[in-house]
């Protein structure tokens, strides 16, 4: 995984690589309070010739700048995050299944770390990014699906934060 760290007062810290493992976080964090946690869902393949390629990364940056804009987090530079998802996959392409509909996932993850109760944006951020071996997302191909669309459980809405890719969107959607 991928770590580095935000504070005012001296921006982001130099990204560390290392094993993936558990994060050490102030109770108090912003993130487990307020919501303020960002994400993108990405994909590396390998290709024919046995490199990794990576799908649309810059459009998954963009809307990762704008989900933080939109939480009020400290800003990110997608291009230099997108360096880091690049010599991550880099690193840890021995784990890229050669099976087609195989892929690395990759979750770049930004959260709020100011600590303390106050309800205020956060100052303090967490960068980190996993990546893991995965499966074809419809392991028996693509069909059909019933689905029922109701309006008393609703995700996004006219200036809401459905088209940003949020933490707070995507619990509410379990109990339905």
């Amino acid at each position: 995984m991928v770590v580095a760290t935000y504070d005012p007062t001296v921006g982001w810290s130099a990204p560390e690589v290392k094993p993936y493992g558990p994060i050490a976080l102030d109770p108090a964090s912003s993130c487990f309070h307020y919501g303020g946690n960002v994400f993108e869902g990405m994909k590396a393949y390998l290709g024919p010739d046995g490199e990794a390629r990576l799908f649309r990364p810059d459009l998954n940056m963009r809307r990762l700048e704008r989900s933080c804009a939109r939480l009020a987090l400290p800003p990110i530079d997608g291009d230099a995050v997108l360096e880091l998802v690049k010599r991550l996959v880099n690193i840890e392409k021995r784990w890229m299944p050669e099976e087609s509909g195989y892929s690395l996932y990759i979750r770049p993850t930004i959260i709020a770390t100011r600590p303390g109760l106050a309800v205020t944006a956060s100052d303090h951020a967490l960068l980190y990014i996993l990546a893991s071996p995965t499966g074809p997302y419809f392991p028996q191909g693509l069909e059909a699906v019933s689905l029922l669309a109701v309006s008393d459980n609703v995700r996004a809405w006219p200036g809401g934060t459905g088209s940003h890719k949020v933490a707070g969107n995507y619990s509410p959607g379990f109990l339905p």
